[in-house]
């Protein structure tokens, strides 16, 4: 049975719909409930976690206002999957060529594409009609620019690439061995560089007008303020941004992959979900702006993806529209512990034996995403059986990681 608890220890009450949630992510919660701008009740997914300044796994109600810290620095940080018309059976027995062929064309970790390479190309093309926009909100707030080092390149050259931490790629069979391509990756640096520059605006603002804030990361934009207007435009650019480098990695992969298997067409609808950004939706009869920090809108008949790590399984799910949750479910497994603890904890032989059938990195750079470190998936699935319904089950057979 899914478990959902009720802490009334502030302004508004958190519904967590888990037991499995340490203390720290827990005052986080009540810090937020104590906000005046949130309303109705804040929602704690099954994979939530302590995080910066915001708990991830959290859905924050607020009205007329935004906090930057609750959206956070990987603005736009999403899924995207497709099924192929491929199965099990038309896959090699190793894998190995097939994930060197993708890490040679999609640039991983803090790897770009190459500037000479880009100019001119239809991929600089595709990120042209962003540009206009960025050079909006870049001229109203110049210091984004002195945030990263050649921040008109980087942030065409960042397109179609992945990242590190936990972004992936991963290639996957569901219950009927039928072959998945699935990946996980944000608005790289200029996403970073809007968040915490935004971060940072909201903090001066608060103490400019000495408002008390239970957390300074806490700190929010008031709606009809200058500040407020800018900074939904920046989210709302680094959220295309966001989908845009995921099509194109997503384009990339499939390139790669086609010639070392048979012909091959995608088969059905592409799924493409964030699960760190702010929305505009209506919720108790009343307009609401809606932040899921690691979380995905699971409106009634949504699809949307919940990745386990990279030795679990993953999941395709229709949500079933929980009011409760303001249409929400989870991100994902939820770390368990941070990445220091992991790497403190396991070696590269631990990392081997979880990840064992799995064809991905097995060395020490990637310990800090070993599977022990996050939730059971499975536990984390069956506290949102009233959230969402699982249409396909997802078991990773090769994965990349930055």
């Amino acid at each position: 049975m899914p478990v959902q608890i009720t802490l009334n220890k502030a302004r508004v009450p958190v519904k967590v719909f888990t037991q499995d949630i340490e203390h720290d992510a827990i005052q986080q919660l009540l810090n937020v409930a104590q906000l005046p701008i949130v309303h109705g009740h804040v929602a704690a997914m099954p994979d939530v976690h302590h995080g910066i300044g915001a708990t991830v796994g959290s859905v924050i109600p607020t009205k007329q206002a935004i906090i930057p810290a609750a959206v956070g620095v990987d603005i736009g940080c999403g899924m995207n999957a497709v099924r192929l018309t491929l199965h099990a059976k038309d896959l090699p027995e190793s894998l190995a060529k097939l994930r060197s062929a993708v890490e040679a064309r999609v640039p991983v970790g803090f790897n770009q594409h190459d500037s000479d390479k880009v100019r001119g190309s239809s991929h600089a093309r595709q990120g042209r009609v962003l540009d206009d926009r960025l050079d909006k909100i870049v001229g109203k707030h110049p210091g984004v620019m002195k945030m990263q080092r050649r921040f008109a390149q980087t942030w065409v050259c960042q397109l179609g690439t992945l990242g590190g931490g936990n972004h992936f790629i991963e290639l996957c069979l569901d219950e009927e061995q039928r072959v998945w391509v699935m990946l996980h990756s944000g608005s790289r640096g200029v996403g970073n560089v809007f968040g915490r520059y935004f971060i940072e605006a909201a903090r001066k603002d608060m103490r400019r007008h000495q408002v008390n804030l239970p957390d300074r990361d806490l700190a929010y934009f008031s709606e009809g303020s200058d500040l407020f207007d800018d900074y939904v435009e920046a989210v709302d650019w680094a959220q295309d941004y966001a989908l845009l480098n995921r099509s194109m990695m997503m384009k990339l992969v499939l390139e790669a992959l086609a010639p070392h298997l048979p012909p091959f067409k995608l088969d059905g609808e592409a799924i493409n979900c964030h699960h760190n950004y702010v929305a505009v939706e209506q919720h108790f009869g009343e307009k609401l702006f809606i932040t899921r920090k690691g979380a995905i809108s699971a409106q009634e008949g949504q699809l949307g993806i919940i990745p386990g790590s990279m030795g679990a399984k993953s999941y395709i799910v229709r949500g079933k529209g929980n009011p409760e949750s303001f249409c929400s479910c989870s991100h994902g497994a939820g770390r368990r512990m941070s990445r220091t603890q992991a790497k403190r904890r396991f070696n590269r032989f631990d990392l081997a034996k979880q990840t064992e059938g799995v064809e991905c990195r097995k060395d020490g750079g990637v310990i800090d995403e070993i599977p022990a470190a996050y939730k059971d998936i499975d536990a984390v699935m069956a506290n949102q059986s009233d959230l969402v319904e699982v249409v396909h089950t997802l078991k990773q057979v090769m994965c990349i990681k930055g």
